[in-house]
């Protein structure tokens, strides 16, 4: 059942902008943009919506879901997946996006190293027997840097229309603010941690005594490792089931780096020569039309490139040149363009990389292009 839509029903006489849902997530995005954790856990994922957000944050190269729930999680799972995009145009960063089925209340060493955890209208649903089991999973075991808590505010139900008792027919049960708070306080003391408390959705103007309707607790670990104690309990069985993994094409592989290093030598020797090319015609043109200005004008063409590849330095070894029917245009040339510059990092990285992919003359100094056979299938 989708929890999004049940709330949406009592929240939208409210008229939160945007949707109650949409500003937990958006909660949760700006505090990834705050403090760039590169692994992020959501317990209680439901259909993934906060991880298909969270993945087109540049920080993050680990995602990873978990709900009691798999065919919620399997309804909307393929939005993780990567796009065609994501093929021709691979990100820098890796990213990896895992989905598991189980309990928040059972151990699993996949979900140990995150960064941040969050847990989003989570705890409401969970058994006695589980919340008490929860603390000791996500602050012991798991011992995150960040973990964010939110819950509904049992004290902004009466101004939701048709809440009778709880706003779920799953919640088990709905804390007020001092609950809420007493909980977390005394979690974050036991597993010595920080928290500090927030929300989002604003109740009406002369209403602020009930607070936000969805509260927050934002958990930072104090000490960089957790526990000895908890450290050493740690499981090796798995508790999960994984049900998802997508592996993102990434710089990082040398696969895609090199078919990327690939493609943007030759497009940019392409750029070179054309412009080569254009120059030589354009001087041809002249030299027909006045045969005095042969000798100033045609001859130097030969060893130049437009003003419009960004005024670079031609320098002897970084000279284009035609002889014959073929174009030689220098690796250091095209090594001194920023993007190529940006993606090997040094020469020596760009010749290897296109070693056998690209067409080279005898010394592998330059790219080649034949002008002839071009001119033919054109």
């Amino acid at each position: 059942m989708d929890e999004n839509f049940q709330e949406e029903r009592f929240t939208g006489i409210i008229k939160f902008t945007p949707p109650l849902y949409k500003q937990r997530y958006q909660f949760i995005k700006d505090l990834v943009g705050k403090y760039k954790p590169k692994k992020v856990a959501d317990l209680g994922c439901a259909d993934c919506t906060l991880l298909w957000m969270l993945k087109f944050c540049s920080c993050v190269e680990v995602l990873a879901g978990l709900d009691i729930c798999a065919s919620v999680m399997k309804e909307k799972m393929h939005r993780l997946s990567p796009l065609p995009g994501d093929y021709l145009q691979p990100a820098e960063r890796s990213l990896t996006v895992t989905l598991h089925h189980g309990s928040v209340a059972h151990k699993d060493p996949c979900m140990l190293g995150f960064d941040l955890v969050t847990c989003i209208e989570l705890i409401e649903h969970l058994e006695q027997s589980e919340l008490k089991k929860f603390p000791e999973v996500v602050f012991g075991f798991m011992s995150p840097s960040i973990v964010v808590i939110s819950t509904p505010n049992s004290e902004f139900n009466p101004l939701l229309p048709g809440v009778m008792l709880f706003r779920h027919p799953d919640h088990k049960f709905e804390w007020n603010r001092a609950q809420f708070q007493s909980w977390a306080l005394e979690t974050a003391r036991h597993y010595d941690y920080s928290v500090e408390f927030t929300g989002v959705g604003h109740p009406p103007t002369g209403m602020e005594n009930v607070g936000f309707c969805t509260q927050i607790g934002v958990f930072v670990r104090k000490y960089p490792q957790a526990s000895e104690s908890a450290q050493s309990e740690k499981p090796t069985k798995a508790a999960y089931k994984t049900v998802f993994k997508a592996v993102y094409p990434s710089l990082k592989d040398k696969k895609y780096l090199q078919n990327a290093v690939v493609s943007e030598v030759i497009f940019t020797a392409q750029i070179i020569k054309q412009s080569l090319m254009d120059r030589l015609m354009s001087e041809h043109e002249e030299y027909n039309d006045d045969p005095t200005e042969r000798k100033s004008k045609f001859q130097p063409s030969m060893n130049c490139f437009s003003e419009d590849l960004g005024k670079l330095v031609v320098v002897k070894n970084m000279e284009t040149f035609v002889n014959g029917n073929v174009i030689y245009i220098p690796l250091k040339t095209i090594f001194s363009f920023p993007k190529v510059n940006r993606l090997c990092g040094t020469f020596e990285k760009l010749s290897e990389l296109i070693a056998g992919k690209v067409t080279l003359s005898s010394d592998g100094s330059a790219v080649m292009f034949n002008t002839e056979r071009e001119n033919e299938e054109n």
